[in-house]
């Protein structure tokens, strides 16, 4: 694999300079600045904090691929999301839905195959298949909230609403390209806004979770 590689997968991108995506760029403050607010509310839950540092790193990542477009830097732009998404996975089975330690983290390695076999599905679908792993997560919340709306029906609200902020996200994410004639500058800085809003929220939804838990005694 050439590392060096140049990636152009955007509608703002138009040469392989540094700042060929300017606002692809500076949008991923979205990650920074709700990670920041996050971190603030978040003292004495430390897996809450874990997932500041992450969001935090997403936003770095996603920089460094906007920018330098290249191999190494979609891995440094990917690879952070997908540990949001386990971790975040893990607490929810372990925290939110009150699992030991072993199934909790057997429930999250399930992610594996759950993602194994939904993406291939996704695909067949015109214009799903465009963001296609992304959309097996709105799927999960959807999913979750389901089961939650007996036992803690504020946090299977809060998973619906972080569902639908994400839908819409991955929604202008894949109409990027496609509009690209008529939107020169592109609809993925959305993506970013927007992402940084829903990841953000997603760590509030546990934060007011654990709250309550420990209000009810739990």
């Amino acid at each position: 694999m050439d590392w060096l590689e140049k990636i152009d997968g955007y509608c703002e991108r138009t040469d392989t300079s540094y700042w060929s995506e300017p606002l692809n760029a500076v949008t991923n403050a979205a990650f920074i600045i709700a990670a920041l607010i996050m971190w603030r509310r978040t003292a004495g839950m430390p897996m809450a904090r874990v997932l500041c540092a992450i969001l935090c790193a997403i936003g770095t990542g996603s920089y460094l691929f906007h920018t330098h477009a290249t191999a190494w830097a979609s891995v440094a732009d990917t690879t952070p999301i997908g540990i949001f998404i386990l971790t975040y996975l893990f607490i929810t089975h372990r925290d939110i839905l009150g699992l030991s330690l072993t199934l909790s983290l057997i429930g999250t390695a399930l992610f594996i195959p759950y993602a194994a076999v939904v993406v291939p599905i996704l695909n067949r679908i015109p214009f799903i298949e465009i963001s296609n792993f992304y959309w097996t997560v709105p799927i999960l919340l959807f999913a979750y909230a389901a089961f939650l709306k007996g036992r803690a029906p504020a946090t299977a609200r809060g998973f619906v609403a972080g569902g639908l902020i994400l839908c819409l996200s991955i929604t202008l994410r894949s109409l990027d390209e496609a509009l690209c004639a008529v939107w020169p500058t592109g609809t993925h800085i959305f993506w970013h806004l927007l992402n940084g809003l829903m990841l953000g929220w997603m760590i509030e939804v546990y934060r007011r979770h654990l709250l309550a838990a420990r209000g009810a005694g739990r």
